[in-house]
């Protein structure tokens, strides 16, 4: 039955004309953003999860600055301690040489004016081992913190390792010299038993720096397995989006001709009134 007032193949032929163009629109999406899931409303269990992998993400982003920031702290006190260590190395060889008794006065000042700078550069080099205001030499900070996962519920400690001089670490006096036979003698032993100091010192901060690096590699790593996750949820597949793609619009073409066929079968009626 031909009618005009209802024309039941042009409704069927817009209905699968929309569902086409509603399944183009959506490839197209996904081809434009790289996306099969984009939004909640693609798919909302698999958006939450995804959602939610990304937030751990992001915290451990936080993580490894964190890391990264206590590592480079660490590294400056090492670079300012191994330092310190060949300057204890020049400083015993000085008092060793100046408590020679045959050395004339003349000879032992000069000895005592260069073990004098080099116990003054002690002090600069531990003033300036600072990085981003954190300074692990020189006594403010007993230790530094830094975040170990993504919700800030596990942390890193590094103790601080105090070089200051007439500390419990380098044992050497701010006025400590070798001007005399009997000084330098002394000094011997105390820039010897600073050296050893010093070196198990450097062994605890080297440690901490290895422990560092480790769980920054560790967290890169597992930074990495995420993001790769998130991708398999949420990733189109483009060579088949590109596949659907022309198919679709085949399908849209095909489409708009059967709806273009539905509507011009009205048009038999004016034969019938001719």
């Amino acid at each position: 039955m031909v009618t005009v007032n209802t024309n039941v193949g042009a409704m069927v032929a817009l209905q699968n004309l929309n569902r086409t163009n509603k399944e183009l629109e959506t490839t197209q999406n996904r081809i434009n953003t790289g996306l099969a899931v984009g939004s909640a409303k693609d798919n909302g269990a698999v958006f939450a999860i995804a959602q939610n992998m990304r937030s751990d993400v992001a915290g451990l982003n936080a993580v490894q600055q964190s890391l990264d920031r206590a590592i480079s702290t660490v590294d400056v006190g090492l670079a300012a301690g191994e330092a310190i260590s060949d300057l204890l190395i020049e400083m015993k060889e000085k008092a060793l040489a100046a408590s020679d008794s045959s050395l004339d006065t003349a000879s032992r000042d000069a000895l005592n004016e260069d073990f004098s700078a080099l116990r003054d550069q002690i002090t600069t080099m531990v003033n300036n081992a600072t990085f981003n205001g954190s300074n692990l030499l020189d006594g403010t900070l007993t230790s530094i913190t830094a975040l170990a996962d993504a919700d800030g519920s596990s942390t890193i400690t590094v103790s601080g390792e105090d070089l200051s001089l007439s500390g419990s670490i380098v044992t050497i006096a701010s006025t400590g010299s070798i001007d005399t036979q009997t000084d330098a003698s002394a000094m011997i032993s105390t820039v010897e038993t600073s050296l050893q100091n010093l070196s198990e010192a450097l062994a605890r901060l080297g440690t901490n720096s290895k422990k560092l690096e480790i769980h920054s590699e560790f967290v890169t790593k597992l930074s990495d397995t995420l993001k790769a996750g998130i991708g398999n949820l949420v990733d189109a597949d483009l060579a088949v989006e590109s596949s659907r793609l022309q198919s679709l619009q085949v399908k849209q073409q095909l489409g708009i001709q059967a709806l273009s066929i539905a509507n011009s079968s009205p048009q038999t009626l004016l034969a019938l009134f001719g």
